[in-house]
């Protein structure tokens, strides 16, 4: 049975305004699933950008915290991360958002505390020495990611969250080939630093002074062929996702994959530059992604990357503990209500 929508708003934990403060926060901080978000419907847009907008803070605090301070905003995240799941999230919008996106999903708290633990390992300034431990990390900051973006679109099923972790580590790959330069400008190195040495390239030395060789161009374009793998199975995944979500997240796998081949056009150079997809790329991404939603695909059942398998089997162990109701007719009534709340607030501006 659905719930009715006098019910279903004692029930919610966000407004109208705390998604529409969601959704203005991926404007400004993460353009690219703000440009792949546009294909998604609706319902899953809304959830999706809760979801988005929690992990984009999440980082932010870590990212803008002093040195000494970085532990305490663990902390703080932690504590979010409890209320959230005890129904009684902060009084922050986005927080607001996150809970009901936990409650309505059942979603298993080892996503976000995986995510959790890859912020404090960023906080710890922790190295990689192979691409392993480097694809650990990926785990954690994305491949969780798409282990929950798996179970909001209500798939479950283990080799379809293997697929979506492969997306996110692939993802996670791509930005690190992006970001070199800057990342070591800021002390920062993700790349494998045995593959660093098989070139000649001191770690150390290497971020004292972050200067452009054609032997880390090599590194970055190993890295990237990595991703480009892990793209491939990815792709098998997508196909298995209701159709109407295919567009979106093709379109973000294809601008994270277009990011990597920027990366490869300039020699693996993105220490003097940060590689960016044009607005005209973006668009030819769009279309090509709507078209490969429609194109068939043969199922990939290979088991997780061994580095994701413990996201798989989070979701597995959990189960789908959700309240035995209509879940299509509890999305519907939903975005119904905020939808009419959207269009009462604007209508109110236009009296003003």
């Amino acid at each position: 049975m659905s719930v009715p929508l006098s019910e279903l708003a004692k029930l919610g934990h966000a407004s109208a305004a705390d998604l529409a403060a969601c959704r203005a926060l991926l404007k400004t901080g993460s353009r690219s699933f703000h440009a792949a978000g546009k294909l998604l419907p609706q319902a899953l847009h809304r959830q999706a950008g809760a979801l988005y907008a929690f992990c984009r803070l999440a980082d932010d605090d870590i990212d803008d915290a002093d040195p000494a301070a970085k532990d305490a905003a663990l902390a703080g995240l932690r504590h979010r991360l409890d209320c959230a799941y005890a129904g009684r999230p902060l009084p922050h919008p986005v927080d607001r958002a996150f809970a009901d996106v936990v409650e309505r999903h059942a979603m298993p708290r080892a996503l976000p505390e995986a995510l959790l633990e890859g912020f404090a390992w960023d906080a710890a300034g922790r190295r990689y020495e192979t691409i392993s431990e480097v694809m650990e990390y990926g785990a954690r900051v994305a491949g969780a990611v798409g282990a929950m973006m798996s179970v909001l679109m209500d798939r479950r099923a283990p080799a379809t969250l293997a697929r979506a972790c492969d997306l996110g580590v692939a993802m996670q790959l791509s930005n690190i080939a992006r970001d070199v330069g800057e990342d070591a400008r800021a002390g920062r190195l993700y790349l494998p630093m045995a593959w660093l040495r098989e070139e000649g390239i001191d770690p150390d030395a290497f971020l004292a002074n972050p200067v452009f060789t054609p032997e880390l161009g090599r590194v970055v374009a190993r890295l990237l062929c990595v991703a480009q793998s892990l793209y491939a199975r990815a792709d098998a995944g997508i196909a298995g996702l209701p159709l109407a979500c295919r567009p979106g997240i093709y379109t973000a796998r294809m601008l994270y994959s277009q990011i990597g081949e920027e990366v490869l056009r300039r020699g693996g150079d993105s220490v003097g530059s940060r590689a960016v997809v044009s607005g005209r790329r973006k668009l030819g991404l769009l279309g090509q992604s709507v078209m490969l939603a429609l194109m068939p695909r043969r199922a990939d059942a290979s088991p997780p990357l061994a580095e994701t398998r413990f996201l798989v089997e989070a979701v597995q162990h959990a189960g789908d503990a959700r309240a035995p109701i209509s879940r299509l007719g509890w999305t519907v009534e939903l975005f119904a209500r905020l939808d009419e709340q959207d269009r009462q607030t604007g209508l109110r501006a236009a009296v003003r």
